[in-house]
């Protein structure tokens, strides 16, 4: 088989890694990938959004299966442009990709079919944004309501604060036009969770859950990124939670897609926050999250290109989805300054003994080299028999890699460990 993975960084890079593992894969293609997915791919410079491109080279090169794992072309419709084309894909076509490509819409769908979410307020006009934030309980969090590279959400603690995000948004355009319409929601306390869900639009089947860090700085200080790492399992997501999640949360949000006839097949993203009164739903994404793949599709034992055909077959209910009874921990290794700003150029050093276990996100290759080229670097993966074993042997390989202005957080993991132990 002719593979096309859409995409370029970590989560990719991953996905990439697990698609080899199946001895009827005869190539894989990325679009346009990054210097270390250049290891396991080939990569083709066409840029991830570019849908007339990707779909161009599809039918040229005979691609037999396309993975579009990104956001922006899933909710531009890329899976439609392919599938228009006869080549099969895993991931939502753009009539269910709107549940992340706008907040208000998951919102809404999430009160009229009862799917527990917080509380919350939809605006396009920013006086009465504005005036509704005179009486509302804060904090409060203000979301824009298209794709905002993961940034689009603010969680104001004071009046002022709130005020001054919905400026930033609607009359400051601090996002473009993902900004035009805003959510003002409830503050949720409680622990995050993350769970990945392949799905054929009438079986989930949930991956292992995981716990993001989102903060830049070590403590969950700093600002808000794409993601600083990783662990799995998350020991707040029980066997008692799971299940209500399925009740609750996940068959009725794919009753309810079906319901408005935007059937949803491939992986759904649940970012789920769990309250004193249950799991409730923070938001959603239309395909896998990064960096929560760079520790999840490491310990899947079942064959990724398998389910992900199950996928697109409609056939997922007679697929076995199995995971190791193990646990894993990803580091990302940034650049110093991200996610603000950075320098880029550095030759990146990796001692082949455990480049298997480096998922890379930004780096390109030049004269056989390995260069930094983005925000986030690359991503280190360890999996052992308990979470301890696991991040301890991640920061072991973590000290073996090196490039110039390498920046990482320290304590990835130990607030899951604090969990663990109660």
């Amino acid at each position: 088989m002719k593979i096309l993975v859409v995409g370029g960084g970590g989560r990719e890079h991953a996905v990439i890694k697990k698609l080899k593992e199946n001895k009827e894969v005869e190539e894989i293609f990325a679009l346009p990938g990054n210097g270390g997915i250049a290891r396991d791919a080939k990569c083709v410079n066409i840029g991830a959004t570019d849908i007339e491109g990707i779909v161009s080279f599809a039918v040229e090169n005979g691609i037999d299966y396309a993975v579009v794992t990104p956001d922006d072309p899933l909710v531009l419709g890329c899976v439609n442009a392919l599938e228009e084309k006869g080549i099969k894909c895993f991931g939502p076509r753009k009539e269910a990709a709107i549940i992340e490509g706008s907040k208000a819409f998951s919102k809404d769908l999430m009160k009229k079919y009862g799917i527990p979410t917080a509380e919350f307020e939809t605006f396009s006009d920013m006086k009465k944004a504005l005036s509704y934030l005179e009486t509302a309980p804060i904090p409060t969090v203000i979301k824009a309501d298209g794709l905002a590279l993961g940034k689009g959400v603010i969680i104001a603690q004071t009046r002022e604060e709130a005020k001054n995000a919905v400026i930033s948004m609607m009359q400051d355009k601090a996002f473009g036009k993902s900004g035009e319409t805003i959510v003002i929601e409830e503050f949720l306390e409680g622990p995050e969770v993350s769970v990945l869900a392949f799905t054929d639009g009438k079986t989930v089947k949930p991956m292992v859950s995981s716990m993001d860090h989102k903060r830049a700085l070590d403590g969950d200080r700093g600002l808000n990124t794409g993601g600083m790492g990783t662990i799995a399992p998350n020991p707040y997501y029980s066997e008692a939670i799971a299940e209500r999640c399925m009740k609750e949360i996940f068959l009725p949000t794919i009753n309810a897609m079906n319901a408005e006839g935007r059937t949803f097949k491939g992986c759904l993203y649940f970012g789920l926050m769990i309250t004193e009164n249950g799991p409730k739903v923070i938001e959603y994404n239309c395909r896998f999250g990064d960096p929560e793949t760079q520790v999840v599709l490491p310990l899947l034992e079942s064959d990724l290109l398998t389910v992900m055909l199950a996928t697109t077959n409609e056939n997922l209910d007679e697929t076995e989805v199995k995971f190791k009874d193990e646990c894993a921990c990803c580091v990302i290794m940034a650049s110093e300054g991200y996610p603000v700003k950075y320098e880029k150029g550095f030759e990146i050093r990796i001692p082949s003994d455990i480049e298997d276990k480096v998922f890379v996100a930004g780096a390109k290759e030049e004269n056989e080299k390995l260069l930094t080229n983005g925000g986030r670097v690359l991503g280190v993966t360890e999996i052992r028999n308990s979470l301890k074993e696991a991040i301890d042997a991640s920061y072991e390989d973590v000290k073996k890699i090196s490039f110039d202005n390498a920046f990482f957080r320290k304590d990835i993991g130990q607030r899951a460990l604090l969990a663990a132990e109660v």
